[in-house]
C-alpha cells in the first residue's frame, strides 16, 4: 500500500500541473531557468523523498524549444525498502508547447520503464520506443500533452473565470495510450507556510481508470494564484497515513512570488 502511493504521490506531482481555463494567458507563467524543489514526506514527519522541476530554452531539429525536467528520488530510511529513481524529460514547442519529444526513464523498486516518445505533429502519429522490450510502435495521437509538458501549458492558461465545481480536460499520452486527465477547482485557500501565507487555488486531480491510474484518487493540490502558478502543496491521503510534497526552494521564476505576512 505505501509503495503504490508513493509511486502516485511523485507521479501526480509531475502531473500536478498548475491552474486552469480554456483561454491561454497574456503572460507566460514560466521562463528560461525556472527550478522548482519539492520535499516529500509520509504523516508529515518522515522525509520520504525529493522531486525536481526545471525548464531551460534550447533547440530540437532546429527548432527552438523549451527543454524540462522532473526527476524524483527517495531518501532517508525509506530508500532502504523502496528506492525510487525517476526521470522525466520533455521538449515542447516555445509557443504552443505541443510536445515534439518525450522521455522517460523510472526504476520504482524495481520496477523499470526507459521509454522515448516522438510526436510529429504533421501526420499525428507517434513514435514510442521502448528500449527494455526492444520495441517500436507507431501510434495515432490527436492534440495531446505529455506528461511533462501538461504541467507547462496548464499553467500558461488564463484561471480567472473559474468557479468552485468547475473542470479542465486534457488528453495525455503516455506509454502508447492517451489517458483522459482533468482537475476540478475546489476553491481558494491561503496557505501557511515558513515566513508568512500564500494565496492558492485548490484542485483535486481525477484521471481515468486503468492499470497506472485510479479513478478519484484523495489527492489534493494547491497552486500559487499569483502569475507563476506552480504547486506549492500536495497531499495524498492514505489507508494509513498521508503523504504530502511541499515547495521547499525555488528560483528563476518568471514573476515575484508573493507571501502575506500578516
Amino acid at each position: 500500500m505505501f509503495e503504490d502511493n508513493m509511486k502516485k504521490a511523485i507521479f501526480f506531482l509531475f502531473l500536478s500541473l498548475s491552474a486552469l481555463a480554456q483561454t491561454k494567458s497574456e503572460k507566460q507563467a514560466f521562463t528560461s531557468g525556472e527550478w522548482l524543489r519539492y520535499k516529500m514526506s509520509y504523516s508529515g514527519f518522515l522525509r520520504a523523498g525529493t522531486a525536481e522541476l526545471s525548464v531551460e530554452e534550447t533547440e530540437i531539429d532546429g527548432k527552438k524549444v523549451f527543454h524540462t525536467t522532473g526527476k524524483g528520488w527517495t531518501t532517508g530510511m525509506i530508500k532502504w525498502f523502496f528506492k525510487v529513481e525517476d526521470d522525466y524529460q520533455s521538449y515542447f514547442d516555445k509557443d504552443s508547447v505541443f510536445p515534439y519529444l518525450f522521455k522517460r526513464k523510472i526504476n520504482e523498486g524495481g520496477y523499470k520503464k526507459h521509454v522515448h516518445t516522438t510526436f510529429n505533429h504533421d501526420t499525428n502519429k507517434a513514435l514510442v520506443q521502448d528500449f527494455l522490450k526492444q520495441k517500436d510502435t507507431l501510434i495515432d495521437f490527436k492534440a495531446v500533452q505529455d506528461m511533462l509538458s501538461s504541467f507547462y501549458f496548464l499553467r500558461n492558461l488564463d484561471v480567472s473565470s473559474m468557479k468552485p465545481g468547475d473542470e479542465i480536460k486534457l488528453d495525455m499520452f503516455l506509454d502508447a495510450k492517451t489517458y483522459n486527465f482533468k482537475l476540478r477547482y475546489i476553491g481558494n485557500e491561503d496557505l501557511k507556510i515558513r515566513k508568512g501565507r500564500v494565496k492558492t487555488m485548490k484542485f483535486v486531480p481525477l484521471v481515468q481508470a486503468g492499470r497506472i491510474f485510479k479513478e478519484k484518487e484523495s489527492v489534493t493540490i494547491w497552486i500559487t494564484a499569483d502569475d507563476n502558478k506552480i504547486p506549492i502543496k500536495l497531499k495524498a491521503n492514505l489507508a494509513v497515513g498521508s503523504l504530502r510534497a511541499e515547495l521547499e526552494a525555488y528560483k528563476g521564476l518568471a514573476h515575484s512570488f508573493k507571501k502575506i505576512y500578516n
